[in-house]
């Protein structure tokens, strides 16, 4: 009965023939797992802090093109007067035959867009679409996909803020299909040489807009449900493919 119950002890305990060993081998497990931890926190801020320093790079560097090449179409996200100022001057310039401006607010008119942009009356009337359901990012890119299908354009010049380039390029880019896409970034400020560092202002939006970016890659490789006008663009895309 001793040597049964000796026996029963050493299961439960990890004593005895075997039992110490195992005991050291999770003790040592234990202590070296806060370190692995702490070097995965390491890593991933490493890895964090340098695509933040590569996407602000990345967006200093961009230059608005002098003389972009035709297509089909002009899409701007509104967010600012100079996007919208150089939308309309793409637009006067023949670099496309129509206009989407994409995400006006639902109580700004036709009237105070065209007064915005010089009071051109002729070409709004005849050449200029106003989206007003889009509230951000994502739905811009739904009703730009929309509108460049209902239309069947081809190669579309996307006018937004450097800084806001990489994300649109990303959003619209999921829905519109086989249509090109041509960037045109509007820059309000010399960010180049790392200037961004040295402009308090110029490094929040940067760095607001690098988190925003990144959910926005998240949220592609995630199974998220996607809204009725995204997923209706997306099978449109899938249809065109095909």
């Amino acid at each position: 009965m001793f040597v049964m119950k000796g026996h029963h002890l050493d299961e439960a305990t990890g004593a005895g023939p075997g039992g110490g060993a195992g005991a050291a081998v999770l003790v040592r497990r234990r202590r070296k797992f806060p370190r692995v931890l702490a070097a995965a926190v390491l890593g991933a801020s490493l890895l964090f802090v340098g695509g933040f320093a590569l996407f602000a790079t990345h967006v200093s560097r961009m230059a608005t093109p002098k003389n972009p090449a035709q297509a089909d179409a002009i899409i701007v996200l509104t967010g600012g007067q100079a996007r919208l100022d150089a939308a309309v001057d793409l637009l006067k310039s023949g670099k496309g035959e129509r206009l989407l401006i994409s995400g006006v607010h639902p109580s700004t008119t036709r009237k105070t867009l065209q007064a915005a942009t010089g009071g051109d009356k002729t070409l709004f009337s005849c050449c200029v679409d106003i989206d007003r359901d889009a509230l951000d990012t994502i739905g811009n890119a739904e009703e730009s996909a929309k509108w460049v299908r209902n239309h069947a354009y081809g190669r579309v010049i996307l006018v937004t803020n450097n800084y806001h380039m990489p994300r649109s390029l990303l959003e619209v880019g999921r829905l519109i299909g086989q249509a090109e896409l041509e960037p045109y970034p509007v820059v309000n400020a010399d960010l180049g040489n790392g200037g961004w560092l040295m402009q308090p202002e110029a490094l929040r939006v940067l760095f607001t807009e690098y988190n925003k970016y990144l959910l926005a890659l998240a949220r592609g490789a995630l199974p998220l449900p996607p809204t009725e006008v995204g997923m209706a663009a997306m099978n449109a895309s899938v249809a065109a493919r095909d």
